[in-house]
């Protein structure tokens, strides 16, 4: 039988590079086939030059294959870090993308001086928002929410791993919820058009958790409209969005006679997420 020849870490990487994956993707994969934590990519390049078996080869292999063809590297791991939380994901649930810290950043802002707030967090998926802002506010009473019982039971897990004691509904956005009034709602909802050619590129991830209607606003609509009543007087409503979205989601905020609306940007300066106050 033939064997599969033996390489160092460096020529994995390498071969990983050659065949179209992206740096860091090689580096997390790899990573977690020697079994070593994902933040250790020093790591790698002080053992270059170590032997890796003939197993772990073949497993390095069919892991980057499927990055290659477009499998998030949080699935493939099985682990994400968010907000500094490792989380657990897989493909019940979206990928946490870091943009998504800017909704958490502004969600702690608005509520810095609350005490005892009480926050919903519309689709949670992995619970990523929610169990990131009940990290900063021991105070809160966070209420995490998905219509979806596979996304509730990936997020419960994930609360239970970081023993934080956020609560969960299985609900469509706030229909059906009895908690509340909220002093804040934030959501990351489906916000892709469901014609939108990029989707071809999202096939690993669950569909309902990216498209909304034709111009991708359907949901953000229901939610604006389910938010004004379920809000606390001078409540905020925060919005993750596309990336050229967030004059639509002003203009639907304004006709609804919000307050104080306001958009933020991400970390590559795109205007990623949009709030406003209740309306009287």
């Amino acid at each position: 039988m033939t064997q599969t020849p033996q390489a160092t870490i460096a020529e994995l990487l390498l071969r990983a590079a050659q065949s179209g994956l992206a740096r860091i993707d090689a580096q997390m994969l790899l990573l977690h086939v020697l079994g070593q934590p994902q933040g250790g990519r020093a790591w790698l390049l002080a053992h270059d030059t170590d032997p890796v078996t003939a197993d772990t080869q073949t497993q390095f292999a069919a892991l980057c294959a499927r990055r290659v063809a477009g499998e998030p590297v949080a699935y493939l791991t099985g682990v994400k870090e968010f907000w500094g939380l490792p989380l657990r994901v897989d493909a019940r649930v979206l990928d946490p993308r870091p943009d998504t810290e800017t909704l958490v950043s502004w969600a702690l802002e608005v509520m810095a001086d609350v005490r005892n707030p009480v926050i919903a967090d519309l689709g949670t998926g992995s619970g990523a928002i929610a169990l990131a802002i009940q990290s900063e506010r021991p105070d809160a009473r966070v209420l995490a929410v998905d219509a979806s019982a596979d996304a509730i039971a990936v997020a419960q897990a994930n609360a239970a791993a970081l023993q934080l004691p956020v609560e969960f509904a299985l609900a469509n956005w706030l229909e059906g919820v009895a908690q509340g009034p909220f002093d804040l709602i934030v959501s990351n909802p489906p916000y892709i058009p469901a014609a939108d050619p990029h989707l071809a590129a999202l096939t690993h991830e669950p569909l309902c958790a990216l498209a909304s209607g034709a111009d991708g606003l359907d949901d953000i609509r229901r939610i604006i409209t389910q938010a004004q009543h379920r809000l606390k007087p001078g409540g905020w409503l925060l919005l993750e969005h596309g990336y050229d979205q967030s004059e639509a989601v002003q203009t639907l905020l304004r006709a609804a006679q919000w307050h104080a609306v306001q958009s933020q940007n991400d970390l590559a300066g795109c205007a990623r997420c949009t709030g406003a106050q209740r309306p009287d």
